[in-house]
């Protein structure tokens, strides 16, 4: 039980088939007491009750800063600490540069980036008391190789400030006992595909993998696991490439 008795707060968490719940049940199956966080109240109470009955999910619009504090203090009031905060939530866009509006980007950079960084502010005064937390920001392999995949230049940038970010934070949160890390998944087989690309468009992708498929939300959330558990006690500040090799440098 490599999470047992920690909190771990999930950011985006509220789909059953994404990166951000798969995550929530590898973290609840290792020990851990978790909270789903999303924008959809009832829709984080079920994803969180489809864990289990000690799992909380509650509604947050991370753009929100005050929303972000009041929902820290919530998870603090009723799980009494946070060990552990995913950055999951985001959108994924793949319009081209000159396809894209002001609205599209100022909708990417604001639920990664800035959701990010109102997320982490949120629980790191909690985090220094107790000299110790884990922060894991999603990535992307879009924001290693300057897309190139399905995601937009602005998903791109909005991956690549996300991981610069949690780099940042790493430097900077290392003296109070505080690890920051990103993962930076390839494409992965999730509800966000539908509608984007199809079964042949997959195998394509998947043909261009050396590994040779694509990822699933529990490649991911392993991941995932790896950098929120003990068994990174000495890593901060990477991005950790969970593409089956596309990305290999």
């Amino acid at each position: 039980m490599q999470l047992k008795d920690k909190v771990a707060i999930v950011t985006g968490g509220a789909s059953l088939r994404g990166i951000g719940w798969a995550a929530a049940k590898r973290f609840a199956d290792e020990g851990a007491r978790v909270v789903i966080l999303d924008l959809d109240a009832e829709a984080s109470a079920r994803a969180a009750a489809a864990i289990g009955p000690q799992h909380l999910g509650l509604a947050c619009d991370v753009r929100d800063e005050a929303a972000c504090r009041a929902a820290v203090q919530r998870v603090i009031d009723a799980c009494g600490r946070v060990d552990i905060l995913v950055n999951n939530a985001g959108v994924s866009q793949s319009q081209r540069l000159m396809d894209s509006t002001q609205a599209d980007y100022d909708l990417v950079m604001d639920v990664s980036v800035r959701g990010a960084f109102n997320m982490s502010r949120a629980v790191v005064p909690h985090m220094r008391t107790r000299k110790s937390g884990a922060i894991v920001c999603m990535g992307s392999v879009a924001a290693q190789r300057g897309g190139g995949i399905l995601g937009g230049p602005h998903y791109s940038a909005a991956k690549g400030a996300l991981q610069t970010l949690a780099k940042a934070m790493a430097r900077e949160l290392a003296p109070d006992g505080i690890r920051a890390n990103a993962v930076a998944p390839g494409m992965v087989d999730t509800e966000l595909l539908v509608g984007k690309i199809d079964e042949a468009g997959k195998r394509r992708v998947a043909e261009g993998v050396p590994l040779g498929r694509l990822a699933t939300a529990q490649d991911i959330a392993n991941a995932c696991l790896f950098l929120a558990s003990g068994q990174s006690a000495y890593i901060t500040g990477v991005i950790l490439d969970v593409s089956g090799g596309l990305h290999i440098h």
